[in-house]
């Protein structure tokens, strides 16, 4: 966990922050020195996560149109200001071929996965960063550039978060900047049917040896908003343990990976 005070005196918000990822990034954020505020559909996960790094909660779905603003209301009311915004909440459903896809389902994904990062965004901005300043990161997935059995919903979504971040980064610089982090496949409890079943077979076929841990995502989230990255903007992150570049690992057992590929680029929430 990072131990450093380099974001101490400012306010971050993690949308679906108590558990995988988006608790990971809150833990993260907080022991660098970060007041934090985290969301969740559970309200006693969030009670409990937001006791735990002596921050403060909402409970809801970020697809509420009204969630955006309650939560910048909230952070502004308790903290001041909103220098940080980590949008992680996501949804992987619907899950199957696109033909079959249920347009109400389609919508959902775009309304979690798009839609609500973006109204966050635009309340934090009216708010706070337009005339302060801040930092916002995306959580997307390295799966965002692949074709996939059954997750077309979720990688088209996501596809659009990507570039939701870098037209964001264009219209919001200098005073904000915007990135996203790509995570592969990660131990979260979301993606347990996939790594579980065959866990070192898969994390053989990976560069780095191992599946990714929620850590793995959060500290590069924090290195994002943080002065160290001061002149990053519109860039996204791969944290996917050499996903990318596997063709090339001597081990040979990617093969396992890759039958995996259509169902592991799952949201860190």
């Amino acid at each position: 966990m990072t131990s450093s005070h380099e974001l101490a005196g400012r306010a971050a918000v993690v949308t679906g922050g108590t558990r995988g990822i988006g608790r990971a990034v809150a833990r993260e954020l907080a022991a660098a020195g970060a007041r934090v505020c985290v969301t969740g559909r559970d309200a006693d996960a969030v009670r409990r996560t937001a006791e735990e790094l002596g921050g403060i909660g909402l409970a809801g779905g970020v697809a509420d149109p009204a969630h955006p603003q309650e939560l910048t209301e909230l952070v502004l009311r308790e903290f001041g200001r909103i220098d940080v915004v980590v949008n992680n909440a996501a949804t992987n459903q619907p899950y199957g071929p696109l033909m079959d896809v249920d347009p109400d389902a389609w919508r959902e994904a775009f309304a979690v996965n798009v839609e609500a990062p973006l109204r966050l965004v635009q309340c934090a901005w009216r708010a706070w960063l337009r005339q302060h300043g801040g930092a916002v990161v995306n959580v997307c997935t390295e799966g965002a550039g692949h074709v996939g059995p059954n997750v077309g919903a979720y990688g088209t979504s996501k596809a659009a978060l990507l570039h939701l971040t870098a037209q964001l980064a264009g219209e919001l610089a200098p005073k904000v900047r915007v990135n996203s982090v790509s995570p592969g496949l990660v131990r979260t409890e979301m993606a347990r049917f996939v790594w579980e079943p065959g866990e070192a077979e898969v994390a053989a076929g990976l560069p780095m040896g191992r599946i990714g841990e929620p850590e793995d995502v959060a500290r590069a989230v924090v290195w994002l908003v943080s002065d160290a990255a001061a002149w990053i903007t519109g860039a996204d992150l791969l944290v996917d343990g050499g996903t990318r570049v596997r063709a090339a690992h001597a081990s040979g057992a990617y093969a396992v990976h890759d039958r995996l590929r259509g169902t592991h680029h799952l949201p860190g929430a």
